[in-house]
Protein backbone atom coordinates (compact mmCIF):
# COMPACT_ATOMS: atom_id res chain seq x y z
CA UNK A 1 0.00 0.00 0.00
CA UNK A 2 0.99 3.19 -1.11
CA UNK A 3 2.00 5.70 1.64
CA UNK A 4 0.01 8.67 1.73
CA UNK A 5 0.39 12.12 0.45
CA UNK A 6 0.66 14.70 2.74
CA UNK A 7 1.42 17.55 0.84
CA UNK A 8 0.90 18.43 -2.57
CA UNK A 9 2.76 21.87 -3.23
CA UNK A 10 3.57 22.94 -6.78
CA UNK A 11 5.72 20.13 -8.28
CA UNK A 12 6.61 18.88 -4.82
CA UNK A 13 4.59 15.96 -3.22
CA UNK A 14 5.46 15.31 0.26
CA UNK A 15 4.56 11.95 2.26
CA UNK A 16 4.48 11.21 6.09
CA UNK A 17 7.99 9.82 6.00
CA UNK A 18 9.87 12.67 4.25
CA UNK A 19 8.39 15.49 6.68
CA UNK A 20 9.24 12.91 9.53
CA UNK A 21 13.00 13.42 8.30
CA UNK A 22 13.19 16.79 9.95
CA UNK A 23 13.03 15.52 12.94
CA UNK A 24 16.83 15.44 14.26
CA UNK A 25 18.82 13.42 13.93
CA UNK A 26 17.44 12.72 10.29
CA UNK A 27 19.03 13.85 6.81
CA UNK A 28 17.01 15.62 4.40
CA UNK A 29 15.98 14.01 0.96
CA UNK A 30 15.99 15.65 -2.23
CA UNK A 31 11.72 15.15 -1.50
CA UNK A 32 12.34 17.85 1.54
CA UNK A 33 15.00 20.00 -0.04
CA UNK A 34 12.99 20.91 -3.28
CA UNK A 35 10.00 21.72 -1.51
CA UNK A 36 11.78 24.33 0.46
CA UNK A 37 13.39 25.64 -2.60
CA UNK A 38 9.90 25.85 -4.39
CA UNK A 39 8.16 27.20 -1.30
CA UNK A 40 10.99 29.79 -0.92
CA UNK A 41 10.72 30.96 -4.68
CA UNK A 42 7.08 31.33 -4.63
CA UNK A 43 6.83 33.01 -1.33
CA UNK A 44 9.22 36.06 -2.39
CA UNK A 45 8.42 39.33 -3.34
CA UNK A 46 8.01 39.31 -6.73
CA UNK A 47 10.77 42.17 -7.20
CA UNK A 48 12.77 39.24 -6.22
CA UNK A 49 11.28 36.07 -7.38
CA UNK A 50 12.17 37.34 -10.84
CA UNK A 51 15.86 37.80 -9.99
CA UNK A 52 16.51 34.23 -8.41
CA UNK A 53 16.78 30.85 -9.43
CA UNK A 54 15.94 28.22 -7.11
CA UNK A 55 17.02 24.94 -8.91
CA UNK A 56 15.61 21.67 -7.47
CA UNK A 57 17.82 18.69 -6.60
CA UNK A 58 16.90 16.70 -9.41
CA UNK A 59 17.68 19.45 -12.01
CA UNK A 60 20.75 20.42 -10.18
CA UNK A 61 22.09 16.61 -10.25
CA UNK A 62 21.15 16.77 -13.94
CA UNK A 63 23.79 19.75 -14.84
CA UNK A 64 25.91 18.05 -12.78
CA UNK A 65 25.54 14.96 -15.15
CA UNK A 66 24.78 15.92 -18.29
CA UNK A 67 26.91 18.72 -19.29
CA UNK A 68 26.48 18.67 -23.45
CA UNK A 69 22.78 18.58 -22.76
CA UNK A 70 22.52 21.08 -19.60
CA UNK A 71 22.67 24.46 -21.87
CA UNK A 72 19.61 23.29 -23.78
CA UNK A 73 17.34 21.40 -21.06
CA UNK A 74 17.83 24.64 -18.79
CA UNK A 75 17.48 27.23 -21.60
CA UNK A 76 13.55 27.68 -20.32
CA UNK A 77 14.37 29.09 -17.17
CA UNK A 78 16.13 32.11 -18.57
CA UNK A 79 19.40 31.29 -15.90
CA UNK A 80 21.30 34.53 -17.63
CA UNK A 81 19.17 37.11 -16.26
CA UNK A 82 19.37 35.92 -12.70
CA UNK A 83 20.97 37.48 -9.90
CA UNK A 84 21.34 35.14 -8.03
CA UNK A 85 20.94 31.23 -8.89
CA UNK A 86 20.88 28.79 -6.33
CA UNK A 87 22.05 25.10 -6.39
CA UNK A 88 22.02 22.38 -4.08
CA UNK A 89 25.04 20.27 -4.81
CA UNK A 90 25.06 16.29 -3.76
CA UNK A 91 27.77 14.07 -3.88
CA UNK A 92 26.23 11.10 -5.41
CA UNK A 93 28.01 10.46 -8.34
CA UNK A 94 24.66 9.24 -10.65
CA UNK A 95 22.31 10.70 -12.32
CA UNK A 96 19.51 11.40 -9.97
CA UNK A 97 19.64 13.12 -6.48
CA UNK A 98 20.39 11.24 -3.37
CA UNK A 99 24.20 10.74 -1.51
CA UNK A 100 25.18 11.21 1.63
CA UNK A 101 26.25 15.07 2.25
CA UNK A 102 24.68 18.46 1.19
CA UNK A 103 26.34 21.77 0.20
CA UNK A 104 25.20 24.70 -1.71
CA UNK A 105 26.60 26.39 -5.15
CA UNK A 106 25.30 30.02 -5.91
CA UNK A 107 25.88 31.78 -8.96
CA UNK A 108 26.09 35.74 -8.12
CA UNK A 109 25.68 37.77 -11.41
CA UNK A 110 27.23 41.28 -10.20
CA UNK A 111 30.27 39.93 -9.52
CA UNK A 112 30.18 37.71 -11.20
CA UNK A 113 31.09 34.14 -9.46
CA UNK A 114 30.17 30.69 -8.26
CA UNK A 115 30.21 30.58 -4.31
CA UNK A 116 30.46 26.99 -2.77
CA UNK A 117 29.07 27.04 0.59
CA UNK A 118 29.65 23.37 2.17
CA UNK A 119 28.84 22.99 6.15
CA UNK A 120 31.64 19.89 5.60
CA UNK A 121 34.56 21.90 4.10
CA UNK A 122 36.16 20.28 1.40
CA UNK A 123 33.78 17.44 0.78
CA UNK A 124 32.13 18.24 -1.84
CA UNK A 125 34.27 20.63 -3.07
CA UNK A 126 34.70 18.52 -6.81
CA UNK A 127 30.88 17.99 -7.52
CA UNK A 128 30.20 21.50 -7.01
CA UNK A 129 32.83 22.52 -9.27
CA UNK A 130 31.63 20.46 -12.07
CA UNK A 131 28.75 21.88 -11.77
CA UNK A 132 29.70 25.34 -12.37
CA UNK A 133 31.75 24.56 -15.20
CA UNK A 134 28.82 22.72 -16.96
CA UNK A 135 26.83 26.27 -16.19
CA UNK A 136 29.94 27.98 -17.58
CA UNK A 137 28.54 28.25 -21.51
CA UNK A 138 25.60 29.50 -20.50
CA UNK A 139 26.28 31.84 -17.75
CA UNK A 140 28.44 33.96 -20.41
CA UNK A 141 31.59 32.04 -19.93
CA UNK A 142 31.65 32.88 -16.39
CA UNK A 143 34.99 30.69 -14.80
CA UNK A 144 35.48 32.46 -11.23
CA UNK A 145 34.84 29.58 -8.77
CA UNK A 146 35.65 30.01 -4.73
CA UNK A 147 35.26 27.95 -1.70
CA UNK A 148 33.19 30.25 0.84
CA UNK A 149 33.39 30.22 4.55
CA UNK A 150 30.60 28.24 5.75
CA UNK A 151 28.91 27.70 9.35
CA UNK A 152 29.97 24.17 10.06
CA UNK A 153 27.64 21.61 10.63
CA UNK A 154 28.55 19.76 14.15
CA UNK A 155 27.02 15.98 13.91
CA UNK A 156 26.71 13.64 10.66
CA UNK A 157 22.66 14.55 9.64
CA UNK A 158 22.20 18.76 9.70
CA UNK A 159 23.96 19.13 5.97
CA UNK A 160 20.82 19.40 4.30
CA UNK A 161 19.46 22.14 6.91
CA UNK A 162 22.51 23.81 6.39
CA UNK A 163 21.66 24.52 2.64
CA UNK A 164 18.83 25.69 3.48
CA UNK A 165 19.46 28.49 6.45
CA UNK A 166 22.54 29.30 3.76
CA UNK A 167 19.85 29.95 0.93
CA UNK A 168 17.75 31.88 3.16
CA UNK A 169 20.48 33.97 4.41
CA UNK A 170 21.64 34.62 0.82
CA UNK A 171 17.93 35.53 -0.51
CA UNK A 172 17.44 37.96 2.55
CA UNK A 173 20.78 39.43 2.31
CA UNK A 174 22.32 39.87 -1.05
CA UNK A 175 18.84 40.25 -2.85
CA UNK A 176 18.35 42.91 -0.49
CA UNK A 177 21.31 44.86 -1.49
CA UNK A 178 23.49 44.60 1.79
CA UNK A 179 26.06 43.07 -0.06
CA UNK A 180 28.24 39.34 1.10
CA UNK A 181 25.97 37.84 3.43
CA UNK A 182 26.46 36.98 7.63
CA UNK A 183 26.49 34.11 8.28
CA UNK A 184 27.37 34.32 12.27
CA UNK A 185 23.02 33.41 13.21
CA UNK A 186 23.11 30.03 11.69
CA UNK A 187 24.48 28.26 14.62
CA UNK A 188 23.93 24.40 15.79
CA UNK A 189 20.64 25.79 17.95
CA UNK A 190 19.34 27.90 14.89
CA UNK A 191 19.58 25.00 12.94
CA UNK A 192 17.53 23.19 15.00
CA UNK A 193 14.99 25.81 15.37
CA UNK A 194 14.78 26.30 11.71
CA UNK A 195 13.48 22.19 11.34
CA UNK A 196 10.59 22.93 13.54
CA UNK A 197 9.52 25.93 11.71
CA UNK A 198 10.35 23.90 8.06
CA UNK A 199 7.55 21.04 9.75
CA UNK A 200 5.28 23.81 11.18
CA UNK A 201 4.93 25.52 7.85
CA UNK A 202 4.40 22.17 6.14
CA UNK A 203 1.80 20.67 9.15
CA UNK A 204 -0.35 24.51 8.15
CA UNK A 205 -0.47 24.00 4.51
CA UNK A 206 -1.70 20.39 4.68
CA UNK A 207 -4.07 21.67 7.10
CA UNK A 208 -5.15 24.92 4.72
CA UNK A 209 -4.90 22.21 1.47
CA UNK A 210 -7.54 20.22 3.51
CA UNK A 211 -10.49 22.41 4.27
CA UNK A 212 -10.06 23.80 0.54
CA UNK A 213 -10.84 19.88 -0.54
CA UNK A 214 -14.14 20.01 2.11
Amino acid sequence: MMEKILLSYGDSLLRSSDVALLDPPHWLNDNIIGFIFEFLASNQDPSISQRVAFLSPEVSQFVKCCERDAPDFLQPLDLPSKDLILLPVNDNTGSEAGGTHWSLLAYVRHIPIFLHYDSAPGTNAPHARLMARNLRTLLNGCDSYREEHSPSQHNSYDCGMYVVCVTEALCEQIMGGAGSPSLHKITPQYVTQKRAEWKEIIKRLSRNSEKKCI
